[in-house]
């Protein structure tokens, strides 16, 4: 069925990301930081789906190891034999909050989360657009968030220019045989707001969202060329309330976390 790369593929979304590709007989590049915990997942996969999994630790906040992710994604390789394949889909999905406000704020990690969510995109998307227009096919699904539509900090600013990015992407990508979507969830359960230290008590049980079920629908909207994919009713409708609402009101709402 193709091979997909993830980045950010270890935890939270990249992990079921690459659980439900990987099922769906996908072979797979998993990008991370954690060398050992990157070969651990790639060792469960292959021998639960029996896909070929090639693991590539890089730091995506880092020149030179998003460089060596964007030669990988820029092989137009062979469908058949034993050397690297073309990448069919890429997933762009690392990301972390900073958890903290800009003003007194740490700048260098501020930077380091620009770095990952917005020039990291940039060039691994660059780089695999270039190889699947020269062949006529593939897919590109950028992870966003409904954040994208608040102002919710540097985090949310982060998410709208990938949102934004990937709309001019998808008109750019018109009858190339190449699609791009951006997924913009709203909250997830995953382990990504504990990393960030992130109190989130706040947030009513109906507004969490689980994994398998917005990788899955994400996925599903990749595979019909959907370009904004939100999954479920709630946060379509709290998605279309962002976008009408006056600025001054979305503002009033503070920190999307």
């Amino acid at each position: 069925m193709g091979t997909a790369l993830v980045t950010g593929a270890t935890a939270g979304l990249g992990l079921e990301f690459a659980w439900q590709l990987a099922t769906a007989r996908h072979d797979l590049v998993l990008v991370a930081r954690d060398a050992e915990r990157l070969e651990r997942v790639a060792t469960q996969i292959n021998a639960a789906a029996g896909v070929r999994v090639d693991v590539l630790p890089a730091d995506l906040s880092e020149p030179d190891d998003v460089a060596r992710v964007a030669e990988r994604l820029a092989v137009a390789g062979s469908e058949d034999g034993d050397g690297p394949r073309p990448v069919g889909l890429l997933v762009n999905n690392a990301g972390f909050a900073t958890a903290q406000p800009f003003i007194g704020g740490d700048l260098d990690l501020e930077l380091r989360a620009a770095d990952v969510m917005v020039r990291a995109v940039v060039q691994l998307t660059h780089a695999a657009a270039g190889q699947m227009t020269a062949r006529g096919r593939g897919a590109i699904l950028n992870v966003a968030s409904v954040a994208a539509l608040t102002a919710g900090g540097t985090y949310a600013a982060a998410k709208a220019y990938v949102r934004t990015f990937t709309e001019a992407l998808a008109v750019e990508l018109k009858g190339t045989g190449v699609t791009a979507t951006v997924l913009c969830p709203g909250f997830v359960r995953t382990e990504f707001h504990d990393r960030a230290g992130l109190d989130m008590d706040h947030v009513p049980e109906p507004g969490w969202l689980d994994a398998p079920y917005v990788v899955a629908e994400a996925l599903a909207d990749v595979r019909r060329g959907v370009v904004i994919s939100t999954p479920s009713a709630r946060y379509k409708a709290a998605s279309a309330v962002l976008r009408m609402a006056p600025r001054a009101a979305v503002r009033a709402l503070g920190k999307y976390r």
